[in-house]
């Protein structure tokens, strides 16, 4: 299928949408020069689109410090973008963590996702890292006495799977809020009804911080499904049956995964959401593709307001 039919698509879903969405991105690092270049053309492709920042993460288990502090300094070396390092708990004490946020405010870094990270592999459940933080908001109220930082957390629109219960859930994010996080990123989801729940919960307990809701553009079907039963986020059956039977047609599926992902975003729009996160799995050409019929575009492409 021609890229033209995918752009009609595109079009077709958005007809009637005008006004332009605020985004950011996030990446993973590389762990091999294939990727390092698909990497590296995916944030040149996706630059010009001016995004709020763009996240790097940190590994689970944070294994991939190194990587993701060489992926944060050529950003700053080589971009104008506004790089956002993922922090997390894990397999560091307090004073090893605060050196790594030292470094990167030396470096320019004024961004940081503050994670409580996921237990190593084989540890089973979460355990805090003896003499480190224990939880996200301990790390937010360590990176205050840093710096200035602008801070980003988690949410889970429908749940952490390690919480009790969807309360329990609350008040970690109302904890992490009050430490001194500026905003809350959600992890993906497809069921909009349960983002807007969320979002109506989080004004009932008096989280006022910026709620963010994560965009997964779908690539391949059984990936995401594994994404999605290891975060808890629920995948239903209209979604599954879209894909049905589309292994191997990659065309469809991208038309499908665009149509799906400017749809969500689009009702999200209908209720007061301007601001989205794309996680974007280092590709560039879907999240692209989306971003620019939601009016996401470079600035010389833009079209002039009111016409």
């Amino acid at each position: 299928m021609e890229a033209g039919a995918l752009r009609d698509v595109i079009d077709s879903a958005v007809a009637g949408l005008r006004k332009p969405v605020l985004v950011s991105f996030e990446f993973f690092p590389p762990n091999d020069a294939q990727m390092e270049a698909t990497l590296w053309a995916s944030i040149q492709r996706l630059a010009p689109l001016a995004p709020r920042f763009v996240s790097v993460t940190y590994g689970a288990d944070g294994s991939t410090r190194e990587r993701t502090h060489n992926v944060v300094t050529r950003i700053l070396r080589e971009t104008a973008l506004t790089p956002a390092p993922h922090l997390t708990c894990i397999g560091a004490r307090r004073e090893e963590i605060l050196e790594i946020a030292r470094g990167y405010w030396d470096s320019g870094v004024r961004h940081i996702v503050a994670l409580r990270g996921d237990a190593p592999a084989g540890q089973g459940a979460y355990r805090p890292e003896p003499g480190g933080f224990a939880y996200a908001e301990d790390l937010v109220r360590g990176l205050r006495t840093v710096g200035d930082f602008e801070i980003s957390v988690a949410a889970y629109p429908e749940t952490h799977p390690e919480a009790p219960d969807a309360d329990f859930d609350l008040d970690r994010l109302k904890a992490k809020i009050d430490a001194g996080a500026d905003r809350a990123i959600t992890q993906f989801f497809f069921d909009t009804d349960a983002f807007l729940r969320f979002r109506d919960r989080c004004v009932a307990r008096g989280i006022e911080a910026e709620l963010v809701p994560g965009i997964l553009p779908i690539t391949r079907f059984p990936q995401m499904l594994r994404f999605a039963q290891r975060c808890g986020a629920s995948v239903p059956d209209w979604l599954a049956h879209r894909f049905d039977g589309l292994d191997d047609d990659p065309e469809t599926r991208r038309m499908i995964a665009a149509s799906v992902a400017i749809d969500q975003v689009r009702r999200l729009q209908e209720h007061g959401v301007q601001e989205f996160h794309f996680y974007t799995l280092n590709r560039a050409e879907l999240t692209y593709a989306i971003c620019h019929a939601l009016g996401a575009r470079p600035a010389a492409a833009r079209p002039a307001q009111g016409a």
